[in-house]
C-alpha cells in the first residue's frame, strides 16, 4: 500500500517536471521565433531557421520519445537561452525595459 502511494507520488512528480520542461522548451522556441533573422547572423550564431528546426525537433522528441530525448531537449534549450539569446539581445540593442534594470555600474 505504501509502496503504491510512493510510486504514484513519484510518477506525479516526474509528470510535473516533464510538463515544466515542455513549457520551458516552448517558451524558448517562441523566443527564438520572435528574434530577427539578421540578428542571428550579426551575433555569429546558427541561423534562425536552424535554431527553429533544432528547437522544434527537441519539443517533438520530448512529446513522442521519452526521457532521453527530454534531457537532450533541455540541453538544447539551455544552450539557446544562455548563449544565443544574450548574443541576439546584444546585437539587437536593449529595449526600454532593459534600461530600467541598470545599476550604477551596468545591468543587474
Amino acid at each position: 500500500m505504501i509502496g503504491s502511494a510512493l510510486r504514484d507520488g513519484l510518477h506525479s512528480f516526474v509528470s510535473l517536471i516533464s510538463l515544466a520542461v515542455l513549457v520551458g522548451q516552448i517558451v524558448v522556441l517562441i523566443d527564438a521565433a520572435s528574434k530577427r533573422e539578421d540578428a542571428y547572423r550579426a551575433a555569429g550564431k546558427l541561423t534562425k531557421q536552424g535554431w527553429l528546426i533544432i528547437l522544434t525537433v527537441a519539443v517533438a522528441a520530448n512529446l513522442l520519445l521519452g526521457l532521453l530525448f527530454t534531457i537532450i531537449g533541455v540541453v538544447v534549450a539551455m544552450v539557446y537561452w544562455v548563449d544565443v539569446r544574450p548574443a541576439l539581445k546584444e546585437v539587437s540593442g536593449s529595449n526600454r525595459r532593459d534600461n530600467q534594470r541598470q545599476g550604477p555600474y551596468g545591468p543587474w
